[in-house]
């Protein structure tokens, strides 16, 4: 299918909530590149490199609405008008595979690696998850995502159940299997994701540790841990569901948020949870907390 290119030059701030809301609109990849000449040595593996003037790229379907793009970039970075830009035209191809040349075996904490389908594992006796990029999309390299797997590997209990609410392409739901969860529910809004997830989890033979499901077909239950990878403003209007899916001492794992929002955040879930520990990278943060027993 056609493609569509999409670039715009930003400042390092701005840079990671242009990458979100480029996701949030349908983009199957999004890339960084230095925009005045000034390289960043010693990058963590698991982040992009930031400039001060960054361009951000999105690959997007060839359909999707500029207009309406233009305007959620005005309301994102909170601007009248936007800097550089450009929109382009792709030749139809494998976009998405072609993007793949680029990417590379990322490690999260000590033991777990995420790797191309098609690329040897650096570490063969490690937890190595195979993914590939793909139209609903999530392959661990952006913060937030980094951040959930970093928890996962460090700090998921073996045998426990836990739910991955927006679960996206699975990663972390998959992730959670691979290192030992007894069962996962993977839940999401979007069956495009829910398909997604089906796939990825099978080609790491663990789909029979799962349950890949819409919202509203989530059964009644309490869980060991809920993880939540969204943003603010859902996060906030679902604290009252996830009280009711945590147990009494459970985990809950969030991120999608942005340094701003952790009060509001924190707010929202006062009542049934203590927050705990906040890790952060760069503007994102994460925010892990455990329900109250009284």
């Amino acid at each position: 299918m056609p493609w569509l290119q999409f670039e715009i030059r930003v400042d390092r701030a701005e840079a990671g909530l242009v990458e979100t809301m480029l996701f949030d609109v349908g983009a199957v990849a999004v890339s960084f590149e230095d925009a005045g000449d000034t390289p960043v040595y010693q990058a963590g593996v698991t982040d992009a490199p930031l400039w001060q003037q960054t361009w951000v790229r999105g690959l997007l379907p060839a359909d999707t609405n500029m207009d309406g793009l233009r305007a959620c970039l005005l309301a994102s970075l909170g601007r009248q008008t936007l800097p550089a830009h450009h929109f382009h035209q792709l030749q139809d191809r494998d976009w998405a595979r072609e993007w793949l040349k680029d990417f590379k075996p990322m490690r999260f904490g000590k033991r777990l690696w995420i790797c191309p389908s098609l690329m040897q594992p650096p570490e063969p006796a490690a937890i190595n998850l195979r993914l590939d990029p793909g139209l609903a999309f999530g392959t661990g390299a952006h913060a937030t995502t980094a951040l959930c797997l970093e928890w996962l590997e460090a700090s998921l209990p073996l045998g426990s159940t836990l739910i991955d609410y927006g679960c996206g392409s699975g990663v972390l739901a998959i992730a959670a299997a691979c290192l030992g969860a007894a069962r996962v529910w993977a839940v999401d809004l979007d069956t495009q994701a829910l398909a997604a997830t089906r796939e990825n989890a099978h080609r790491n033979q663990v789909l029979e540790l799962m349950q890949v499901v819409l919202p509203q077909d989530l059964p009644a239950l309490q869980v060991d841990v809920l993880l939540a990878n969204i943003l603010s403003g859902p996060l906030q209007e679902l604290a009252p569901l996830f009280a009711t899916l945590v147990r009494p001492g459970g985990a809950l794992v969030l991120s999608g948020i942005l340094n701003s929002q952790e009060e509001e955040v924190r707010l929202a879930y006062a009542h049934g949870f203590s927050f705990r520990n906040i890790a952060r990278r760069r503007e994102w943060l994460r925010m892990d907390g455990v329900r109250r027993t009284d």
